[in-house]
């Protein structure tokens, strides 16, 4: 992965836009004459790249507008465009594009011409090996100095941010707590569950026990009406039977 092509326009003494290219993968030299502009569009690369101009306040933003004869510039971007061909940066796309708006009330990024949170534009430059913590990747003068004598617990933990290992190891012990958030959750729903099944076995018995209770309580209250049936053709039968023998006796 390497830078392709920048593009500036209205950044510090960029007002018209601007486009660099081409970048060769390996060295690149920019020379110029004192105020050509050399320092800003190293600053420019920053802008987008580094943690040197983030979380900007609303005075910080217009200082970094273009000032000079001529309308006034509202805005400014800096757009760095990526060769991803070797997929370093996990996006399947062989050219990245990002790039960073800011005015005095906005300041945005762009992956892809779509705008998208920093916090994300981060993880992508963190697993790519451009760490914000780390600020090596943009070695500045007396820089390179600093590391010489640096210990070696941080020359390694620098390793770790250019490799990007620390990254994966930060993802990795996430994606581990999320692992075992849902192995938690499993459990409770397959408990959940087992008290579902038991309580619908249980409902199933009772539904057995209803139907013999229903089906012994409609022959308990045919044979009732039976009985009753008979007792009252039986009382009928007598009420004939008398009837018969008063108009027997009436008739003598």
């Amino acid at each position: 992965m390497h830078i392709k092509q920048v593009i500036i326009q209205g950044f510090k003494s960029y007002r018209e836009q601007i486009v660099v290219e081409p970048f060769d993968k390996r060295h690149n030299v920019v020379v110029g004459r004192n105020g050509s502009g050399k320092s800003n569009f190293f600053h420019a690369i920053q802008f987008v790249l580094s943690d040197e101009f983030s979380h900007l306040r609303p005075e910080q933003r217009l200082a970094l507008l273009h000032e000079g004869t001529g309308p006034r510039v509202i805005s400014a971007f800096v757009e760095i465009i990526f060769d991803n061909s070797d997929n370093r940066i996990p996006i399947e796309k062989d050219e990245i594009f990002l790039r960073r708006v800011i005015g005095s009330k906005k300041d945005q990024f762009f992956l892809n011409k779509k705008v998208v949170p920093r916090s994300e534009v981060l993880n992508l430059l963190e697993s790519a090996g451009l760490s914000n913590s780390n600020p090596y990747y943009i070695v500045k003068q007396g820089k390179i100095n600093q590391m010489a004598v640096a210990p070696d617990s941080h020359r390694l933990k620098l390793l770790r941010e250019v490799a990007g290992t620390r990254v994966y190891d930060e993802r990795r012990e996430e994606s581990v707590t999320i692992l075992k958030e849902t192995v938690g959750k499993v459990e409770k729903i397959n408990e959940f569950l087992q008290t579902i099944e038991e309580r619908l076995k249980t409902l199933e018995e009772e539904k057995e026990e209803l139907k013999e209770y229903q089906k012994w309580d409609r022959a308990r209250r045919l044979e009732r009406l039976r009985t009753n049936s008979g007792k009252e053709q039986q009382h009928y039968a007598d009420l004939v039977r008398e009837a018969q023998d008063h108009v027997r006796e009436s008739n003598r």
